[in-house]
This record gives structure tokens, C-alpha cells and sequence, in this order.
């Protein structure tokens, strides 16, 4: 059991260390090939690995050509159990309704949308996540560093998911039938409540509100999207269920490795293109 992945970032990384222990081979590709991972440019040693796997999972966004991956690596796709990281945004604004994977494809990013779509064609298992925190990502460091805030913004409700149920879920699903899964926590709620609950556990004051006026252009797009995902296909077809149903199970069990000192201290993940 072989797997190479396009993009060994925050995520993929869990994934990874998820399945090793289950007698999986995995390596990873990254921009620049880092800390022992594959230069994404290096066709000779992408070509050789890809070769080898059984299977294969992308987590590269798309870029403003589309999906680097499909656009470079296409051709070694034929054969494999494929799948890819893809977001919910592709449902775009909900009001905050509820959405599954039968809702129509209306994010506002759209070679994302693409993107998602091409891999479906493909006959890949596409996992769409919502905002992902977890070790070292989460609300807890953000106010323990003193850089959170509360945003103005009544009835905003969103998703989340921890890294450690993505890994769970994308490993029960290598195996599961092509397809979309929703993988995300049972409990859609205001960012603002996660927030206060972040500081709540670290002994620490709210954050303060800021306008919605006052974020940059891109953090008000994202407020301008309200929904709430299901997640039952995942639990019906994959037998999974998330270890972390809701943020609070979540940031209580990273609490206890986190303090105002020593998560001001700790370097940010690495996150965004990771090839």
C-alpha cells in the first residue's frame, strides 16, 4: 500500500501519520522539497513515485490557472484509488442553511469549483472540509498570542473540523466508493462563540469586536458565506464519526498542551500551497 501526495501540508501531514502505522508507505511532495519531501517540480521523482502508488491524494489548491496538479500530472493519474482535499466553500452562501453533498456547486471561488468537479469526473473521493483547526491551529493559540478577535457579524454560523478526524476520515475513505464527503463536526456554530471559548479555557478576557467593515477584503468574503454542513454521508458510508463532535471537545482536549506563554512562543504552521 502506496500513497503519494501532492501537497504535504497541515492536513496531509495527519494523514500521513494516520496511516503509517497501518503498514502504508507515504510520501509527499512540497514547492521546494523540504524536510524530506519531493520538490513538486521534480517530474523524474514525481514519475517514479507515482508509478509505485496504489494510491494517490492531492491537497493543492487550485491557482489562478486552475489545479496544478491535473495541469502537470495528469497523465499519471489512470490506474490509482485517487483522492482530494477540497473545501466546502464550493457551496458557497446558504443563509445558513443546512447543506450536503447534493447541494449544487456555488462557492464564489471557482477554480475551486472546477477543481472539485474535474476530481469527481475523475472518479476520485473528494473530501470537502470547513475551517480546520487542531495541534498548533486553533482559536487557543490566536488568543493566547493576543491576535483574535470577535467580528461583528449576528447569525454567522460555520463548520469546523479537527486534523485528527480529516485523517480519520480520508483513511476510511481510500477504500470507500468514489464521491463526495462532507467531513466536518456535528456542531456548525458562530466563530465568535468558538472565540470566547478559546479564551475561556486559557483564563483570558473575550476578545474585543471589530467591525465586519474594518477586515481585509477577503476576510469579509468569507463572512459573506453562512452555513451549516452535514456530515451524515461520511458517517453512513465510511462508518465514520467525528472524535471531536463539536469545538468544545476539541479545544478542551488542546487546552491542556497550550498557555498564553508558550503559544505566543510557538512558531505558525505552515499552511496555504503546499505542492
Amino acid at each position: 500500500m502506496r500513497l503519494l501526495i501532492f501537497g504535504m501540508g497541515y492536513a496531509s501531514r495527519a494523514i500521513a501519520a494516520r496511516l503509517v502505522p497501518h503498514g502504508w508507505r507515504v510520501v509527499g511532495t512540497t514547492r521546494d522539497g523540504r524536510d524530506g519531501t519531493i520538490a513538486f517540480a521534480d517530474r523524474d521523482r514525481v514519475q517514479f513515485e507515482a508509478r509505485q502508488a496504489t494510491a494517490i491524494l492531492s491537497s493543492v489548491p487550485p491557482d489562478k490557472d486552475g489545479d496544478p496538479v491535473l495541469r502537470d500530472y495528469r497523465d499519471l493519474l489512470d490506474g490509482r484509488t485517487l483522492a482530494y482535499l477540497s473545501s466546502t466553500g464550493v457551496y458557497g452562501d446558504a443563509d445558513g442553511g443546512w447543506v450536503d453533498e447534493s447541494a449544487p456547486i456555488a462557492g464564489r471561488r471557482v477554480n475551486r469549483n472546477e477543481a472539485d468537479a474535474a476530481w469527481l469526473a475523475l472518479g476520485a473521493r473528494v473530501f470537502r472540509l470547513p475551517g480546520i483547526y487542531g495541534p498548533g491551529r486553533s482559536p487557543l493559540e490566536r488568543v493566547a498570542a493576543g491576535e483574535a478577535h470577535r467580528v461583528d457579524s449576528p447569525g454567522q454560523v460555520f463548520s469546523r473540523v479537527h486534523v485528527a478526524d480529516i485523517a480519520d476520515g480520508v483513511a476510511r475513505g481510500l477504500s470507500a466508493p468514489a464521491g463526495a464527503y462532507n467531513l466536518s463536526d456535528d456542531c456548525p456554530a458562530p466563530q465568535n462563540d468558538v472565540v470566547a471559548y478559546a479564551a475561556r479555557l486559557l483564563g483570558l478576557p473575550p476578545p474585543p469586536f471589530v467591525p465586519l467593515d474594518t477586515l481585509s477584503p477577503m476576510a469579509r468574503a468569507f463572512y459573506g458565506e453562512n452555513r451549516r454542513v452535514a456530515n451524515g454521508r461520511a458517517k453512513r458510508v465510511l462508518g465514520w464519526r467525528p472524535a471531536y463532535p463539536d469545538y468544545r471537545f476539541g479545544l478542551r482536549a488542546l487546552s491542556a498542551t497550550t498557555s498564553p506563554t508558550s503559544a505566543s512562543a510557538a512558531p505558525a504552521p505552515a499552511s496555504g500551497d503546499q505542492r
